[in-house]
């Protein structure tokens, strides 16, 4: 019989640390090769992890709620196989107040910006030390009030607890002492101590309303909008673009499209394609920002903004668009949208994006001003298809005729693009899209 540890698994790109949700096995339960032994989730997804070995729970380290660094043993199996051993630890794992966060979004700030965390800036907080704050009413005024121990100054759970407890311990106010003094001939009667401020008086909200606590990863989703708003200075293009020429190519093609590849062919792919060749020919708008260096990125990954079904948005990536063709756009798009849909995306999945498209038409909207995912640089939203009567100019002069338009908008952090470069960019694709050969095969 031997110990096997059970390793909080790496999660992705730039993931250090994951909460746990649940635990599907306690100690003295039974466990299979590759069965799920607990679910974890992340600032970008969830997800299952499965047991390294079979055997027997010997004993679990974490609570639920419990966020810890990657790469800690979080629980301990016995096994009966002598061959399986523990993971190699070539230096002492951190503990949890030791561990250093560093979180891809929101943006992890330089040197001079985390400074801010002490002189009344932004502070970053953990799901786990939001979640406490709120179990034990703590307002974002008062955590913002408690001194950090962490990296450039985080709140830590140690920190957070130690002041739930000493919060507790706060005596009252002490009685003011009677004072025996000679009596004055213009005695006036003493003011009344001032009455001691109720704490953490819950809101009371008037008229007819319905009070819905949000749930964790729309927590999370506000805080990333949040922490984009404040890293980066947006501003947003718009161009008018006719795909008349796309919409007819497809009408023509999906039939076959789907009966040779297997694969429902939708917009998506096409218009992905056409940022593609744009991120090619302005690179500028495939970065990030570090402190004052610019970070080109040569791999082009475009985040595809998904809707999931309980309202709340995801950003599946497709790796290396660049080297796929149109086929493999399109099972890329429909294998990530329906792991999406189903909760089955793998951490990497949403990991190492540099550019992000939107398509806000899928539900009515005819334009958007989307915001920025840290820390790319630039995300852009498509609109509804709308027929409308347009000019068309000929060589042999203007007519009226009926296309399929479409507004395409620009998000993009105006600290290093500029309004020429982004409107060229935009336009670009425009023309891309525009210029659509109506014979191409597939």
């Amino acid at each position: 019989m031997s110990l096997v540890d059970l390793i909080m698994p790496k999660l992705g790109e730039s993931i250090m640390e994951a909460t746990i949700l649940k635990w599907h096995k306690q100690p003295g339960d039974k466990i299979a090769m590759d069965e799920t032994v607990l679910d974890i989730a992340t600032d970008k997804v969830d997800s299952e992890v499965p047991s390294t070995a079979e055997g027997i729970i010997e004993s679990i380290l974490f609570n639920v709620n419990d966020v810890v660094p990657i790469g800690t043993v979080i629980a301990k199996i016995r096994s009966g196989n002598a061959t399986q051993t523990a993971a190699p630890a070539t230096t002492p794992q951190p503990t949890y107040e030791e561990a250093k966060v560093i979180e891809e979004i929101p943006f992890q700030p330089t040197a001079a910006q985390a400074s801010q965390a002490n002189t009344g800036g932004m502070r970053f907080y953990s799901p786990l030390v939001l979640n406490i704050a709120q179990s034990e009413g703590i307002s974002m005024s008062e955590l913002e009030n408690i001194p950090g121990s962490g990296q450039d100054g985080r709140v830590s759970k140690k920190d957070i607890l130690q002041y739930v407890a000493n919060k507790g311990k706060q005596a009252a106010p002490a009685q003011t002492a009677t004072v025996i003094a000679p009596v004055s001939t213009a005695a006036a009667s003493p003011a009344p101590a001032p009455a001691a401020a109720p704490q953490n008086t819950p809101v009371v909200y008037q008229g007819n309303v319905e009070v819905i606590e949000m749930d964790r990863m729309r927590k999370l989703i506000a805080k990333h909008m949040v922490d984009s708003k404040h890293v980066s200075p947006h501003v947003t293009s718009f161009v008018e673009c006719d795909v008349t020429n796309l919409v007819l190519w497809r009408e023509k093609t999906k039939k076959e499209f789907e009966k040779r590849e297997g694969e429902k062919i939708t917009f998506t792919p096409l218009f992905i394609e056409a940022v593609v060749k744009g991120l090619k020919k302005y690179p500028m708008l495939s970065s990030s920002l570090d402190g004052d260096k610019i970070i080109i990125k040569k791999d082009l990954n475009i985040g595809m903004a998904t809707a999931l079904p309980s309202g709340n948005l995801i950003v599946p990536v497709i790796k290396h668009a660049d080297q796929l063709n149109l086929v493999g756009l399109t099972k890329q798009v429909n294998g990530l949208a329906n792991a999406a849909r189903n909760n089955k995306l793998k951490p990497d999945d949403t990991t190492g994006g540099t550019f992000t498209l939107t398509n806000v038409g899928t539900f009515g909207s005819i334009m958007g001003t989307p915001i920025i995912n840290q820390p790319q640089v630039a995300i852009m939203a498509v609109g509804a298809i709308k027929k409308r009567p347009m000019v068309i100019e000929t060589a042999h002069g203007d007519t009226i005729g009926i296309r399929h338009m479409m507004y395409i908008s620009l998000s993009y952090d105006h600290r290093i693009i500029d309004g020429a470069l982004g409107s060229t960019f935009l336009n670009f694709v425009s023309k891309e899209l525009e210029h659509f050969d109506l014979n191409r095969a597939i």
